[in-house]
């Protein structure tokens, strides 16, 4: 907007989301299916949790960081999608100017530690295929608590440096938001004054978040290839290919959703594909992550089945 536009205007203090659909028919229809991926959601991500925490079986570093991963995505959801359901159900779409930098804040939070934390997971499987013999002590605990608390850190500032840089960004005319959650290029819309900075800092902070695990998840897997390609049984490559395609898939889903959404800002006329991608982020890729790791690995099925079958039928 123009940086002149709302001088002498009162502050924003509150927002109004849109959300996904006006009729009252559809909103409804809408409130069902959310719900419904919701708490299939958090059951399939919970599911996957209590599978790796009580079959020692899994006691590994590969699966340490997937329940890693499915608290993310636990956390990923539920930061965007009971507030619309909240909004769905009374009617009012109104969000504070505080509860939407919050809720901003802790999506690009859990958002940025994927980012590192699929990249630490294929960190693991280049060790794990490449270095067999030295896995167990390049891969021990402390170095698994290491990555997980590096991770953690680099998201934060990631978080906090966006959140610090949007407080500066004066709020004075519309207030309203064309999306379901609070995210940045939507409020860069609604800014009356110059949003220069903060699109160039959304560009080169986006460049090093996501280009630098992308340069090392292409590195550690251009290595796995060339030593599954030397493996001689079909079994061992099949096992192989299956732990490592699961995790390729879930990083093709995230970082393409991802970068079509952060690295172009989008118009006003493309604020409904930026829907469908906020929608891909923030609940299909966490509703598809436990599916995807289950259905190809055999070791997290048969864990499941342990789990929540064989413990049933003991009692």
């Amino acid at each position: 907007m123009d940086p002149e536009a709302g001088t002498n205007s009162t502050t924003v203090a509150e927002f109004i989301l849109l959300g996904l659909v006006e009729s009252e028919t559809l909103r409804s229809m809408v409130f069902v299916l959310f719900l419904f991926a919701y708490l299939l959601t958090v059951g399939g991500n919970f599911s996957i949790l209590a599978a790796i925490l009580l079959e020692p079986k899994l006691h590994t570093p590969m699966y340490f960081f997937l329940g890693n991963l499915s608290a993310l995505d636990i956390g990923c959801i539920t930061v965007t999608v009971p507030p619309m359901l909240s909004h769905l159900v009374s009617h009012r779409r109104t969000i504070s100017y505080i509860a939407c930098l919050t809720q901003l804040f802790f999506f690009h939070l859990l958002a940025g530690m994927d980012c590192f934390l699929l990249t630490a997971m294929a960190y693991d499987r280049f060790l794990a295929i490449c270095q067999p013999l030295t896995y167990s002590t390049r891969m021990s605990q402390t170095v698994q608590r290491i990555l997980v608390v590096v991770s953690w850190a680099c998201a934060f500032s990631n978080a906090l440096t966006h959140t610090i840089a949007l407080t500066t960004l004066k709020f004075c005319g519309p207030n309203k938001i064309n999306h379901f959650y609070c995210d940045l290029p939507q409020l860069f819309q609604l800014s009356c004054s110059s949003t220069q900075l903060n699109e160039l800092l959304l560009f080169g902070v986006g460049f090093i978040m996501a280009g630098t695990p992308v340069v090392l998840i292409i590195s550690s897997y251009v290595h796995v290839a060339a030593a599954v390609l030397r493996i001689r049984s079909v079994e061992g490559r099949k096992k192989a290919f299956s732990t490592c395609g699961s995790h390729l898939t879930v990083v093709c889903l995230f970082y393409g959703t991802g970068i079509f959404n952060y690295m172009r800002l989008g118009s006003e006329e493309a604020s409904d594909k930026d829907k469908g991608v906020g929608i891909f982020n923030t609940v299909i890729n966490p509703m598809l992550n436990p599916l995807i790791y289950s259905l190809r690995n055999p070791d997290v099925q048969g864990a499941l089945w342990h789990v929540f079958v064989g413990r049933r039928s003991r009692t």
